[in-house]
């Protein structure tokens, strides 16, 4: 991976980007993430979405620079895909588009996990999307494992054939990643990655470092743990639909350690005035493997507040009092 100074033909913003892996891509540090916008009424769901206000965050994203949008075929069920369709037509802009296959959907709406079908879910998402190529076609979960192969190998078909520019991983091991490098070059993985999950570090960011396989983090705020934002009370009124009323890290004892830790980040945000989500975003670009992190946004005001991210990096001093904390927390 390379880091520069470019203007980009696209979105013709300057700043600084960093090549992605083997690809021509030339990423902002951090990336649209369109997975909450998909709204509820779907087992991963984030609850009601305004979708006027899905909009106005991707123009604002897209306004402020930012240079590539990150959604899921299963997003609110292709909801999450047509709305960036839309958000694209309105403003005009033209910034990288990935998405994501291998979790489908039937009349029922239960999503099944499969690699069998990736050939259809191409042409269902282009027409989503309302693009002729995606830049950066990912599979979600390598689920079930027995189908790696064979999802891999169709995954390389579409990039022969021109339909998918460049492809990538989301959610693979070292083992699933040194079975897929056999059939073809892997340009990313997207794995989570934050201070609360740190759980890539030991293996799977090495790995992905030594063999030029660039890495686009999700949730590196924990799904709006960090952001500061979050308190005990807005949990206990998460709606029925909102997937985090039963993730483990909005549950005690996990909960008050968790808010104590966005508590220290809004300390350290104050001093170099940015918010709390800004500086758990910035912990997950100094590790050198990352090569930019994907933030989402519900509403303009949401993007607002990460958009210093772009170019917000922590001292050194500052990431050891993290560190400290973590070592004796966590």
């Amino acid at each position: 991976m390379t880091e520069t100074l470019t203007l980009d033909s696209r979105t013709k913003t300057l700043g600084t980007t960093k090549q992605l892996g083997n690809s021509d891509l030339h990423l902002t540090a951090i990336g649209f993430g369109a997975w909450a916008i998909g709204g509820g009424g779907w087992q991963y769901g984030w609850g009601a979405q305004d979708d006027q206000d899905s909009i106005d965050a991707i123009h604002r994203s897209l306004d402020a620079g930012i240079n590539w949008i990150d959604t899921a075929a299963v997003y609110g069920l292709g909801h999450s895909e047509e709305i960036v369709a839309k958000a694209l037509k309105s403003s005009g802009a033209k910034p990288y588009v990935f998405t994501k296959s291998s979790m489908t959907w039937g009349a029922d709406r239960k999503i099944v996990q499969t690699m069998k079908k990736i050939r259809e879910e191409v042409e269902q998402s282009l027409r989503r999307l309302q693009v002729d190529v995606i830049d950066l076609y990912q599979i979600h979960w390598p689920v079930p494992d027995e189908e790696l192969e064979e999802g891999w190998s169709t995954m390389a078909e579409l990039q022969r054939e021109g339909k998918v520019r460049w492809i990538g991983v989301s959610n693979f091991n070292v083992a699933q990643l040194e079975r897929a490098l056999r059939i073809a070059p892997i340009t990313s993985l997207q794995p989570p990655y934050s201070m609360i999950n740190r759980t890539v570090e030991p293996e799977i960011l090495p790995f992905c470092q030594k063999h030029g396989i660039g890495v686009i983090n999700y949730s590196p705020m924990q799904s709006g743990l960090l952001t500061g934002a979050m308190t005990k009370e807005r949990v206990a009124q998460m709606p029925e639909d909102d997937f985090r009323r039963n993730a483990k890290n909005y549950q005690e004892p996990q909960l008050s350690r968790n808010l104590e830790l966005a508590e220290l980040l809004r300390a350290i945000g104050k001093r170099r005035n940015v918010e709390a989500g800004v500086v758990a975003i910035a912990w997950t670009l100094h590790n050198p493997a990352i090569t930019a992190a994907i933030v989402g946004g519900r509403n303009p005001k949401q993007v607002e507040g990460v958009l210093p991210a772009v170019d917000f990096r922590l001292s050194e001093d500052e990431f050891a009092e993290i560190g400290h904390f973590l070592a004796t927390r966590f």
